[in-house]
């Protein structure tokens, strides 16, 4: 146990130099043909939601850690990395207990005219480890719950990381971040060894600045075989969903216009209004569509019924997972996460039936608007990473805007990667793709094949002053 602590004392002492990105270094490797493996020589880092024989996993929480004993085995997505040739060289810190995907809940102390303080949780914050810093933006939130994995890989650290996304947690970092983040489809990689946070949800998910790597982990995880890509039939942009948000639309789908049109032909770019193919195929929303998701402007309705689904059933599996433990321990939270998590304690199974419907009805409805190798475009989040300490009253918005983005995916349970356009304003832009259940191994070849081509069109925008 005091070898433990030292190691943590080791690594904070270490956060300078490697961003705040770690919450324990170790070293594991692969075997000795490791040389010819498709991981060989990459190095990873793995959120501390995982299990690895012989550490504590701490979720995000020291009362978590310290009321727990090491793993006793490792978890198989951990092992599939390792076996495939990678090494591991630590784990990384995380929002406690994964409630901070992307919730923005503001706690105000006191009178700011009294010098008092305004405390925010906001994604990838964690009161009792620190904040990993974003290496593309210091002074902007690096995303969360995986806020450490999209650190280290962000910062050249490692070149690759597991994280999880459960509401948005791969995808939002790596927006912040400036870096590739995949979300697969939901269920087809184990999360075996890995502490649930919302069952319906969660899905693991990794963290690269290369396409071919990205895809590379991606054939390990999915244990998918080497298969030439096949084109897209069509590539559907959400023009409301780009609406949302701050980036001029030009900016963010231009370069994918421009990269679809050279390698594929213009002919297969689509537009669509999205909230209104949903409102009108998904009926069980009628019970989430609140007067304040009809009144919210700056929001599309449909969506933000279906976000508030979402999190419905999110706080209610998390109180099912973790509510007696909550009770019981009364672990020491951060402002916000506390709020949240006792929140979720406190929700009942009201409702709880009709989220299932409105996933089903989301997954069917998506399958017939793209069809087979079908891809749908929409922003990552509606902007760019907020700043470490930011006026509370645009947050509101802006949260309500990215769980309505981000809540597309993680309801119908569609694969996800958000790919990275360079810098607007000087901070880093995104933009995601989607793909039907079961279509990952489609989706990464195509991002591997479109990369490139995007980037170049980025370089041309940046160049224009966009």
């Amino acid at each position: 146990m005091r070898e433990r602590q030292r190691q943590r004392e080791n690594s904070d002492m270490a956060k300078d130099s490697d961003y705040g990105a770690f919450m324990e270094k170790f070293v594991l490797q692969p075997g000795p043909s490791a040389h010819e493996l498709p991981l060989s020589a990459l190095t990873f880092a793995v959120k501390d939601i995982y299990d690895v024989d012989g550490y504590v996993t701490g979720f995000g929480n020291p009362d978590w850690a310290r009321n727990h004993p090491a793993a006793t085995s490792t978890a198989p997505a951990v092992l599939a990395v390792l076996r495939a040739g990678a090494t591991c060289i630590g784990k990384t810190v995380m929002d406690e207990m994964a409630y901070g995907p992307f919730d923005i809940h503001i706690i105000v102390v006191g009178h700011i005219n009294e010098g008092q303080h305004i405390f925010h949780s906001i994604n990838g914050e964690n009161i009792h480890y620190g904040t990993p810093r974003n290496p593309c933006a210091p002074d902007r939130v690096p995303g969360g719950s995986s806020s450490g994995s999209a650190v280290a890989v962000g910062a050249k650290l490692v070149d690759f990381a597991l994280g999880t996304d459960t509401g948005g947690s791969v995808r939002v970092p790596a927006s912040y971040c400036g870096i590739l983040g995949f979300r697969p489809s939901h269920d087809v990689v184990s999360t075996t060894g890995v502490i649930p946070m919302a069952q319906s949800f969660d899905s693991m998910g990794w963290f690269a600045r290369d396409p071919v790597i990205l895809n590379r982990v991606g054939r390990v995880l999915l244990q998918l075989p080497d298969v030439d890509p096949v084109n897209p039939s069509q590539i559907i942009i959400a023009e409301d969903c780009f609406q949302l948000s701050a980036i001029p639309s030009d900016r963010v789908t231009e370069p994918l216009f421009k990269s679809v049109s050279k390698l594929f032909g213009g002919d297969l770019v689509k537009h669509a209004i999205l909230g209104d193919y949903v409102k009108e195929n998904v009926p069980s929303l009628k019970q989430f569509m609140t007067k304040e998701n009809a009144d919210q402007e700056y929001n599309i309705p449909s969506l933000a019924a279906l976000s508030s689904a979402m999190r419905l059933l999110q706080r209610y599996e998390f109180k099912k997972n973790h509510g007696e433990w909550v009770s019981t321990v009364k672990p020491d939270l951060g402002p916000g996460i506390s709020e949240r998590v006792w929140e979720a304690i406190r929700t009942t199974d009201e409702n709880v039936d009709v989220c299932h419907s409105v996933k089903t009805e989301l997954r069917a409805a998506l399958n017939a608007l793209l069809g087979d190798c079908g891809v749908l475009a929409i922003p990552t989040v509606p902007g760019p990473p907020p700043k470490l300490q930011c006026d509370p009253i645009p947050l509101e918005a802006f949260r309500a805007k990215a769980f309505s983005l981000l809540s597309i995916a993680g309801v119908s349970g569609f694969c996800q990667v958000s790919i990275p356009l360079g810098l607007y304003d000087n901070l880093p832009v995104a933009i995601s793709l989607l793909a039907k259940h079961g279509s990952d191994g489609f989706l990464l070849n195509l991002v591997e094949s479109l990369y490139k081509n995007i980037q170049e069109e980025v370089g041309i925008a940046e160049k224009k002053g966009y």
